[in-house]
């Protein structure tokens, strides 16, 4: 277990002695591997990860992501309107739920029509809202997403369209076109990844915002930076609590021996508290600066949609403070049972509306 945040950093750049092709989380490395090991780029290393990635730049292009990015703006500040209006409501269920999902499938493609099942797949995979859920159920989801994407990416590669889908159907490393097991486990990799994380960290945000009043007023009140609240809570948030890797060889730090095919567990969640790189970081801070976060991970794996997730979460903070004069806690709240995500899955507020609230039409 590596629990520092500047030994986080240290294994998440160095692919020639912690690897990520066995597995990068605790549920695959425990069972003996990941079968999408060079294939999706989450778990691949070296050159074929860069040519991987590179790939997937193309169709996160400017153009796509501000194309996106407007319609994340549009849609946040019209669910957060709708919401407030009825006063108390789920935040999890009914704002959360719809953003990031709604995002991530802009951004791949995915007919509107299919979202609703996919979001339900998606809180099966890595994380249950059900304590009766068990490995073969999120076994099943996973495989379901697989198919689903196996499907579409055939359409796409006879039919291509202006989306990642299209691009990783119809991409190439070098002279060789993707296989449909690289453009699958990919798309796999961007919706769970694009969708869980966002929608875990909003929650965490309106939590934190509804015990933190001081927090809330500065927020509400234009004293604090967007950009460093948006980075604050990404921090306190730590969607993603770990990612695994396997150790290539002996590595030696603080006096301590991990041997070569050692398995390797680096702690975000320890990573974003460390008292060494945080002043007081225990605190909910919005104007933190400077803060060197960890939630996207660092070196060659940083997240590729981190650019898209910090839209999110501004968007959703600048609509909040728009609309809400006041949140409170309404009723108890349900975490996500998961040993890799963190987060509310259930989380009822009462909103006190703003005259904003009223005075405006939802947005179209």
């Amino acid at each position: 277990m590596i629990s520092r945040h500047v030994d986080v950093q240290a294994v998440y750049k160095d692919n020639a002695r912690f690897t990520s092709e066995r597995g990068n989380l605790l549920t695959t490395l425990l069972r003996g591997g990941d079968t999408a090991a060079g294939k999706m780029i989450a778990v691949t290393d070296g050159p074929r990860q860069r040519e991987l990635r590179a790939v997937l730049l193309k169709a996160f292009s400017p153009r796509v992501l501000q194309r996106v990015a407007e319609r994340v703006r549009q849609s946040t500040r019209r669910a957060v309107q709708a919401a407030v209006r009825r006063g108390e409501f789920d935040f999890a269920g009914e704002v959360a739920d719809r953003i990031p999902m709604t995002t991530i499938c802009d951004l791949l493609g995915v007919p509107e029509a299919d979202r609703p099942q996919l979001l339900r797949l998606n809180k099966s995979a890595l994380s249950s809202d059900d304590d009766g859920e068990t490995f073969s159920d999120a076994w099943a989801a996973r495989n379901e997403i697989l198919m689903y994407f196996a499907e579409l990416a055939e359409q796409r590669r006879a039919h291509p369209e202006d989306d990642v889908i299209s691009a990783l159907a119809t991409g190439s490393i070098g002279d060789r076109a993707l296989t449909v097991h690289e453009i699958i486990f990919n798309c796999y990799s961007l919706v769970i990844g694009g969708d869980e994380t966002a929608r875990l960290s909003m929650c965490t945000a309106v939590h934190a915002l509804s015990e933190h009043k001081d927090q809330w007023r500065a927020l509400r009140d234009g004293e604090v930076a967007m950009e460093t609240a948006v980075e604050e809570v990404l921090r306190w948030a730590t969607p993603a609590m770990h990612f695994g890797r396997v150790a290539l060889e002996d590595v030696v730090l603080h006096d301590r021996t991990i041997a070569a095919g050692d398995i390797v567990t680096v702690w975000n969640c320890s990573a974003n508290r460390d008292e060494r790189v945080f002043d007081q970081p225990g605190v909910f801070d919005l104007g933190r600066r400077p803060n060197k976060h960890v939630t996207f991970g660092f070196g060659p794996h940083f997240c590729l949609g981190s650019y898209l997730a910090r839209v999110e979460m501004a968007a959703l903070l600048a609509a909040l403070a728009e609309f809400a004069a006041d949140i409170e806690p309404s009723g108890p709240v349900t975490r996500v049972r998961s040993n890799f995500l963190s987060g509310p899955s259930r989380l009822p507020v009462a909103v006190v509306p703003t005259a904003a609230v009223h005075e405006l039409d939802l947005v179209p």
